[in-house]
């Protein structure tokens, strides 16, 4: 019976631990930090030539 007095408090310890820790992420808006970053311009990948690939003659070289 103490076992399960036991349990029953470290549950209740736990489940509270984890309610406290979730009104304390949503008051400092913790949650909308992967949307922050999913709004972030992404790197323009047109700019650059893959690795490997070979580069466009340019019109110096043509001359």
């Amino acid at each position: 019976m103490n076992v399960l007095v036991l349990q029953v408090f470290v549950s209740l310890m736990l489940v509270a631990s984890s309610v406290l820790l979730f009104v304390y992420s949503v008051r400092h808006r913790d949650h909308e930090h992967a949307d922050r970053l999913s709004l972030f311009p992404l790197e323009d990948d047109s700019a650059r030539p893959a690795p490997g690939a070979p580069e466009p003659p340019s019109s110096a070289s043509q001359e």
